[in-house]
């Protein structure tokens, strides 16, 4: 079984309350070295087969198409979950 990660942020120009409440609770936290926040959304497709490209294709159609909306989105990632060579950052995060 496969796994496709889609993730959609806000375009730029987009106002994000989301992302601005959380910018300015972060200092109130003492997390104060961040300088702004963008809040997306994230999606996980499973596949019961490998993921092809011909998969990837239809993720591609599913996330402009459906799980984002074009007029105030843009559809940052698709990838193969388990192919870390297409994320574009890895980060061990540690609590």
């Amino acid at each position: 079984m496969g796994r496709i990660i889609v993730d959609v942020m806000p375009k730029p120009e987009i106002l994000d309350p989301q992302g601005q409440a959380v910018a300015a609770a972060l200092p109130r936290l003492g997390l104060g070295a961040f300088t702004g926040v963008r809040q997306g959304k994230r999606f996980e497709l499973e596949v019961s087969g490998a993921v092809t490209p011909e998969v990837l294709a239809q993720a591609q159609r599913a996330a402009q198409t459906l799980l984002s909306n074009p007029v105030i989105e843009d559809v940052v990632r698709v990838a193969d979950a388990d192919d870390e060579s297409q994320w574009t950052s890895q980060a061990e995060v540690r609590y």
